[in-house]
C-alpha cells in the first residue's frame, strides 16, 4: 500500500490540537518526504471541512476520542486514503491491524498493507512487550492471573490535566497530586487490548496512576513464579525477550538484574526514555525465592503515541521505519 514512488504522499492529523495529535505534528513538521495538510483553525470544527481534508489525502491520523474517531472513519469515503487512529476506538477491531510492528512476526508487513491500522495505548505497549512473548514461549502460563502496576506522567492525561499540574509548578501552589492511582472501578478501556493481544485466558488486573512528572512511564508486572506448575528462572526469562526482540531498533531489552539501571543502587528511573520511540525491558529475578518483577519503561508521548503513530505512518506509507524519530 506504500505510495507511488516519486509522490510525496499527503497526511492529514484530524485533532491536530490535543496533545497526542501535537507532539506527531511536531514530529512531522519538518520532513520533505511528506506534504502535511493543516486545517484552517477557524474551521477546526467544521464537519464538512474535515471531511473534505479527511477524503482529500493518502493517510489520516486520528488524535481523537473515540466517538469522535468513529465518526471521522465513516465520513471517508475514498477508498484510497489510509487510516492510522490513535484512539482506543478501533484497538481491537478485527478488521483493523494493531499497530505494534515489534510484537509479533510479521507486524511490520501487516501494518505496511493495511488501510485501517490502530495506535496501541501507552500502559498496554509496555504490558505487552513484556508479557507476549513469554506467554508465546510457554514460561508464563496462559491461566496465569497477572497484575499490572503501571505509573505515568500526566502529560498522558490530555490538555486539561497537563494544565492543572503545570498551574501548580509556577509557585501557586504544591503539586495537584505526587502520586495518584485512578481507574479504581477498574474496567479500564486500556484492558481489552491487553487481554486480547496478550494470549492471555484471563483480562489481568490493572492499576494505573499518575505521578507528579510531564512524561515517563514504568509499567510493572510481578510475577510470582511459585504459584506457576513449572516456575521458570530469571535468566530463561531475560533471554527469551532478548531472544524475541534480537535486532529490533525500538525495544530494548537489558541484562538480567541491572543494578547498574538503579539510581543510588536502588531506585529504577521513570524518565530515562523519554525522548525516545523506544521500550526498554527489563527482567529482576530471584531464583532462590522464586520471585520475579518485568518492568517496561517508556516515554508516555513517545512509544506509548506519537513515536509510535511516526512509525506506524512510515511504515503504512512505504516511508523510512525510522523517519522523524529519535533512536
Amino acid at each position: 500500500m506504500a505510495t507511488p514512488m516519486g509522490v510525496i504522499p499527503k497526511v492529514f492529523i484530524d485533532g491536530e490540537a490535543g496533545t497526542t495529535g501535537l507532539q506527531i505534528y511536531q514530529r512531522l513538521s519538518d520532513r520533505a518526504d511528506l506534504e502535511l495538510v493543516r486545517i484552517d483553525p477557524a474551521l477546526r470544527k467544521d464537519p464538512a471541512e474535515r471531511q473534505r481534508l479527511l477524503n482529500s489525502v493518502d493517510l489520516a491520523i486520528l488524535c481523537l476520542p473515540d466517538d469522535a474517531a468513529l465518526e471521522s472513519v465513516s465520513w471517508v469515503t475514498n477508498p484510497e486514503v489510509r487510516i492510522l487512529d490513535a484512539s482506543t476506538a478501533h484497538r481491537t477491531a478485527a478488521d483493523w491491524v494493531y499497530g505494534f510492528a515489534e510484537l509479533e512476526p510479521g507486524g511490520r508487513e501487516a501494518i505496511a498493507a493495511s488501510k485501517r491500522v490502530s495506535n496501541p495505548g501507552c500502559y498496554p505497549t509496555g504490558f505487552l512487550a513484556l508479557v507476549r512473548p513469554l506467554v508465546a514461549a510457554g514460561l508464563i502460563p496462559k491461566d496465569a492471573a497477572l497484575t499490572v502496576n503501571a505509573v505515568s506522567g500526566y502529560s498522558g492525561g490530555g490538555n486539561k490535566l497537563i494544565e492543572a499540574y503545570e498551574a501548580t509548578h509556577d509557585g501557586s501552589g504544591s503539586a495537584q497530586w505526587p502520586y495518584a492511582p485512578y481507574g479504581l472501578g477498574f474496567g479500564h478501556k486500556h484492558v481489552q487490548e491487553m487481554h486480547r493481544y496478550s494470549q492471555l485466558n484471563h483480562a489481568p488486573l490493572f492499576v494505573p496512576s499518575v505521578g507528579d512528572f510531564a512524561q515517563g512511564m514504568l509499567v510493572q508486572v510481578p510475577l510470582p513464579l511459585w504459584s506457576f506448575a513449572q516456575p521458570p528462572s530469571g535468566p530463561a526469562l531475560q533471554a527469551a525477550l532478548a531472544d524475541y526482540y534480537a535486532g529490533q531498533q525500538y525495544v530494548q531489552v537489558a541484562p538480567l538484574n541491572p543494578m547498574g539501571e538503579l539510581r543510588n543502587g536502588a531506585f529504577l528511573d521513570i524518565q530515562t526514555a523519554n525522548g525516545t520511540n523506544e521500550v526498554q525491558l527489563f527482567v529482576f529475578a530471584n531464583d532462590a525465592t522464586q520471585e520475579a518483577l518485568l518492568v517496561a519503561r517508556l516515554d508516555n508521548l513517545g512509544k506509548g503515541a506519537s513515536g509510535a503513530a511516526v512509525q506506524n505512518l512510515n511504515l503504512m506509507l512505504g516511508l523510512a521505519e525510522s523517519a522523524g524519530l529519535a533512536r
